[in-house]
């Protein structure tokens, strides 16, 4: 059973506002497309809303109820997360300005799995977007229907399409500037610092985050 026409669109409306609040996964879909092109963001871009439908079917099991009752598998995952955030940004400011910002070329397949696997990994492995899943998703739920699971996996997969939706088209526009600051000598290298730090920015504030 499906939540009811006007559950649905009071879901997608809120979706959509929380999707296009300043974040990281956004902040990195920009950052990517700027820096590395369209293609590239995108793929990141799609790579965050896989990990937001890990999330959501982690909600359905139950994986996500876990984490918010375990300090332990929290701390654990944070730190994954954070990680993981620092080793891109640490990584970024080693070889900055040794990978050209990319005009419109079409990326390599390994390329294109490398950027949807980095999108993938740091949503996936974020213990908070895994509590805003269990505590978001539920809200719409009839729960006097048969198959609150059920609602779950189709709620979680809609916010997942929209995400993709709406970070492939900041992907999109982002390459814009990418393309203007691509014809601007060095400009790769002071995009690179720039991605550079605020990976480790992002990384350090999951890193060192306190439990909602």
């Amino acid at each position: 059973m499906l939540p009811s026409p006007e559950t649905l669109l009071a879901f997608i409306a809120a979706s959509v506002l929380i999707t296009i609040a300043p974040g990281p996964d956004n902040l990195m879909v920009l950052g990517h497309g700027i820096s590395r092109g369209r293609e590239a963001g995108i793929a990141v871009a799609l790579g965050c809303a896989l990990g937001c439908a890990t999330h959501t079917l982690w909600a359905a099991l139950g994986v996500s109820a876990v984490i918010a009752a375990s300090e332990a598998a929290f701390f654990v995952l944070k730190l994954l997360g954070g990680g993981y955030l620092l080793w891109l940004g640490i990584n970024a400011l080693r070889h900055a300005g040794e990978t050209p910002v990319r005009e419109d070329a079409a990326l390599a397949l390994h390329d294109s799995a490398r950027y949807l696997r980095r999108g993938f990994i740091a949503n996936a492995v974020n213990p908070k977007v895994a509590l805003f899943f269990l505590a978001f998703l539920p809200q719409f739920v009839d729960t006097a229907a048969a198959s609150v699971t059920s609602q779950i996996l189709v709620l979680g997969g809609l916010f997942a399409i929209q995400t993709a939706v709406i970070f492939s088209a900041i992907a999109y526009f982002s390459a814009v500037i990418g393309l203007w600051l691509a014809r601007r000598p060095g400009a790769g290298r002071w995009l690179d610092r720039a991605s550079g730090a605020l990976f480790v920015g992002l990384g350090l504030k999951l890193a060192f985050s306190a439990r909602p």
